[in-house]
């Protein structure tokens, strides 16, 4: 009888998940102060003109409808995700509701969302980051290495984004590239420029912009 109890005592402690206890007088550690994001916070976008947070100054970067935020609230998952900026200009929260956001940067949006998440919870830590721009953008199309749609981010001249777009290609005409803005027509000689001549031509780059390689 004695061997069968203890048979099936080892049996069983073979069979069940052995469970660590915690060591005696110390407490789980508490995540880092701040916050934390998961795998799938601000990963790159995929092929397509988006692009991720990481390459917009918190600082200087002005968000605007399309864009695409992260709020992420330290210890209140239920209050963080990913925001769609609305036409209008406003996220929509729990708890706070609409907060408008357009015109501002990253970093006067965490700010802004820290004092109204302050008038209901104590102390709340919030982070907000860009998951993806798509209220600034430029386009380019013709004999170029890729065409599209791309993010304006950042200050950019008419070479860098050529340079951005992979190139122009062999048999483009460098010497007469449009530029479409608004109801203007701007021309960018190639040529000329890589040379170091006229470089007035080599303007930036503004939101809307057409640029057109034949």
């Amino acid at each position: 009888m004695v061997y069968a109890l203890l048979g099936l005592v080892l049996t069983l402690s073979s069979v069940l998940p052995a469970q660590q206890a915690e060591p005696s007088g110390q407490q789980r550690k508490e995540a880092p102060a701040g916050i934390q994001q998961t795998p799938n916070d601000l990963r790159p976008e995929a092929p397509g003109g988006d692009v991720v947070g990481a390459l917009a100054d918190p600082k200087s970067f002005r968000i605007g409808p399309e864009d695409v935020i992260a709020v992420l609230v330290w210890k209140e998952p239920e209050l963080s995700g990913q925001f769609a900026v609305r036409p209008d200009g406003k996220i929509t929260l729990n708890l706070v509701g609409e907060v408008e956001v357009a015109g501002m940067t990253p970093m006067e949006v965490q700010q802004k969302l820290t004092g109204e998440f302050g008038k209901v919870l104590n102390n709340p830590v919030v982070s907000v980051q860009m998951r993806a721009i798509r209220s600034s953008k430029y386009y380019i199309t013709g004999n170029v290495g890729r065409t599209g749609m791309f993010p304006l981010v950042v200050k950019t001249t008419v070479l860098e984004a050529l340079t951005l777009a992979g190139g122009l290609g062999e048999w483009a005409n460098k010497k007469k590239i449009v530029i479409l803005r608004g109801k203007e027509r701007l021309f960018f000689n190639y040529t000329e420029v890589i040379k170091g001549k006229k470089l007035e031509q080599n303007i930036d780059v503004q939101n809307g912009d057409f640029i057109i390689v034949d």
